[in-house]
């Protein structure tokens, strides 16, 4: 009997210390590393399971970056800050969208429209690249800053990204604290027969804490210099809003008065769908209804320059699954509109047991053509062994739904309404948080990318 012949299977990855690399989307090898005359294995880079945001990383390649793979935690801190200028962090990626096939594959939705989690990956990536820039002191013998994301203050789609037209995504730092970094960062893609100065689509800003890598304190970093007008404006907003935070932290979460009676009237309306459902206003939905949920082991292919879990990993993760709740409450396709927050409280590391847990908190219904859904995304770390459960990242999305899809729809958008008196402050929290955000930032460029 002949045997069948075996497929051999191979990486579909081009390795950028091969010397024999030719794919034209890598920039040239870099010479291997001097200390143990090998190369670093490919694993180690971040990214490079996940997007094309690699690439930055390989373009902005230096020094800081190949420390960062071996750091000499033994090597003495950073001794004096430096002086930088945000055009100094400024990076830009292009993506070849419509030249380029695979890439568009790469990203393509159902709907022919770039990949919302796919983005968030990459600006994750990109705020990243950008502040180790800023906080490299160009020298080989101190040990570099633990770098890592604190929280995403807001994200902002401004239209759909097609994915048939060349897109460009661009950052630079515009505010430094003591040890906190913000990055502000844009998605440019013009639009068919529109004009070139309608190109902005996405706009975000992130917010990294700088760690040592020993120690593991706060440690400062490089002070910003605002060269421009446009410059010191947007510092300015990034202070405004940097207070705000402070605030918020300080301020107890107590109620006041006129608070305490919509809560008690929320609960009213939650009691009734909870004792008497056959007689609730079927306008209405108890949140705990509109929950889902998934699992997921983290695996190394998910893991950043320092190890942990990508924080853009969990991002991607976290909106499919609020995409999957506003889909299922909705009834009809949703429509991405904002990331309204994130916060990162712990890290998550290789081969930790993730659950994903989701809600609709609450939903904006004065405009009926365009309501709005707020979906609530909870990411906890489980560790059975210790019978424990923590709470590692909380994640806030607004939806809406697509004009073309609720033409078809014969259902309305529901009103949520809490069970429990914890489920009501939730929502309150969220609804404060929400209207005391303010206004977004202006442009990183008063002259519109082209």
């Amino acid at each position: 009997m002949e045997i069948p012949r075996a497929i051999p299977i191979v990486s579909t990855l081009a390795s950028p210390f091969d010397a024999d690399a030719t794919t034209d989307s890598l920039p040239p090898p870099p010479p291997p590393p001097a200390a143990n005359g090998g190369r670093k294995p490919l694993s180690l880079w971040p990214g490079v399971y996940n997007s094309p945001v690699t690439n930055a990383l390989w373009e902005a390649r230096s020094s800081i970056f190949e420390r960062l793979l071996d750091p000499p935690v033994d090597a003495p801190p950073q001794s004096q800050l430096l002086s930088r200028t945000p055009s100094q962090s400024r990076t830009a990626i292009h993506y070849n969208l419509s030249s380029d096939y695979m890439l568009r594959e790469q990203y393509r939705d159902p709907w022919n429209e770039v990949r919302v989690g796919k983005l968030l990956e990459d600006l994750d990536a990109l705020a990243g690249t950008i502040s180790v820039k800023h906080c490299s002191d160009d020298d080989s013998t101190t040990r570099p800053l633990l770098l890592v994301t604190a929280s995403v203050d807001r994200m902002q789609l401004r239209k759909p990204v097609s994915i048939d037209i060349d897109l460009k995504m661009v950052g630079a730092v515009i505010w430094v604290g003591t040890s906190s970094i913000e990055i502000q960062l844009e998605v440019h893609q013009p639009a068919e027969g529109s004009d070139v100065s309608d190109t902005l689509a996405l706009t975000a800003n992130f917010i990294f804490v700088a760690r040592d890598y020993k120690t593991g304190k706060a440690a400062p970093v490089n002070r910003l210099a605002p060269q421009t007008e446009q410059e010191r404006l947007l510092f300015n907003q990034a202070e405004a809003r940097n207070n705000l935070r402070k605030r918020k932290r300080a301020d107890p979460k107590g109620f006041k008065d006129g608070d305490v009676g919509t809560l008690k009237s929320m609960l009213t309306q939650g009691r009734i769908s909870c004792d008497m459902p056959a007689l609730a206003d079927r306008d209405t939905i108890l949140l705990r209804d509109t929950r889902l949920e998934n699992f997921l082991i983290c695996q190394p292919q998910q893991r950043n320059i320092h190890g942990r879990i990508f924080g853009g990993f969990l991002m991607h993760r976290a909106f499919e699954l609020a995409f999957a709740t506003a889909y299922a409450f909705a009834g009809i396709m949703p429509c991405f509109r904002e990331v309204d927050h994130v916060d990162f409280l712990r890290p998550v590391d290789v081969g930790d047991f993730l659950r994903f847990k989701s809600c609709v908190l609450f939903t904006e219904r004065e405009d009926s053509d365009s309501p709005l859904i707020n979906i609530e995304v909870e990411a906890h770390v489980m560790r059975p062994e210790l019978r424990s459960s923590e709470v590692t990242n909380t994640f806030n999305f607004t939806f809406s739904v697509r004009p073309e899809a609720k033409a078809m729809n014969k259902f309305g958008i529901r009103k949520v309404v809490p069970a429990t008196e914890e489920e009501a402050r939730r929502i309150m929290e969220r609804m404060e948080a929400k209207a005391s955000q303010l206004e977004g930032p202006v442009r990183l460029d008063a002259q519109p990318q082209k």
